[in-house]
């Protein structure tokens, strides 16, 4: 059964060519998020010698030393400047077991079938191959999500994207076949003087507005966001706004991985343990 799209597809790919020639100046969100994925990356022994990245922008993912590396992105500019191929996460061309890790950092959270790009995202990763991915979750763009529900009280329209909750895209790995799956989440706050400022920094990334039920922003509605966006601002003038940043890992499956004990294989019973220690008469 084929998903239905929530996203427009060919706004996707718009919006990320749009990005593409000064995202160095709006990459802050995913510069947080590279070193997250870095920090996880520093922690596993294994040796990796093919690289999916997916969803590459400019190509400022570092490349494990010896690896060779696959950038692969939905806008053509992107995938152009970092000598990729052009392709949505959720319709990968590349045959299974390509790679022994696939990092993903910075796009699944503007996926239509999210499902269906772990997937395949596993699928192309040989065993034992590693997952790695950072996206905005639930709780990101929390003062505008506010600020433009109100200001359309009387006539309220989509203008969010809907957002992954840390359980749930921790289900979501295990869904796709991954083992040994964790999912944690940190939050980033970044402070501005007005909504122009923050809505600059959406389109600089390529991350406005692309649901396909989208309507455009009418000019009383963006100046009263404006006004209510300015009332929460702190003693500074600066109103916070928040990026929770979800990090995702998981294992392809491998023979040789731990695995989880057999129900009822257990030799020693809790009865018997609790037997060694008999109550104190304290």
């Amino acid at each position: 059964m084929s998903v239905p799209d929530i996203f427009d597809r060919a706004a996707r790919r718009l919006h990320r060519d749009r990005a593409a020639p000064t995202f160095a100046e709006f990459d802050f969100l995913r510069a947080a998020m590279l070193d997250g994925i870095a920090e996880r990356l520093a922690s596993v022994t294994h040796r990796f010698t093919d690289m999916l990245d997916l969803g590459c922008f400019d190509g400022a993912l570092p490349v494990p030393a010896g690896a060779k590396v696959t950038r692969c992105d939905a806008g053509a500019l992107f995938a152009v400047q970092s000598g990729g191929v052009q392709a949505d996460e959720d319709r990968l061309p590349f045959p299974a077991e390509s790679f022994d890790l696939v990092v993903s950092v910075g796009v699944l959270d503007s996926v239509n079938d999210l499902p269906g790009a772990l997937t395949l995202a596993r699928r192309a990763l040989r065993p034992d191959g590693l997952f790695l991915a950072a996206f905005c979750g639930a709780g990101t763009l929390s003062t505008l999500r506010s600020v433009l529900r109100e200001a359309e009280r009387n006539r309220p329209a989509a203008r969010i994207h809907p957002q992954v909750d840390v359980r749930s895209a921790g289900d979501l790995l295990m869904r796709a076949g991954f083992t040994l799956p964790v999912a944690d989440i940190e939050p980033l706050t970044v402070r501005y003087r007005g909504i122009g400022g923050l809505l600059r920094d959406l389109r600089g990334m390529g991350a406005s507005n692309i649901l396909r039920d989208r309507t455009p922003l009418r000019r009383d509605t963006l100046a009263r966001a404006a006004e209510l966006f300015t009332e929460r601002a702190d003693p500074d003038g600066k109103t916070p706004e928040r990026f929770d940043i979800i990090y995702l890992t998981g294992w392809s499956p491998a023979p040789t991985q731990p695995q989880p004990a057999r129900r009822g294989s257990a030799t020693a019973s809790l009865e018997g343990a609790l037997r060694r220690f008999p109550p104190s008469d304290a």
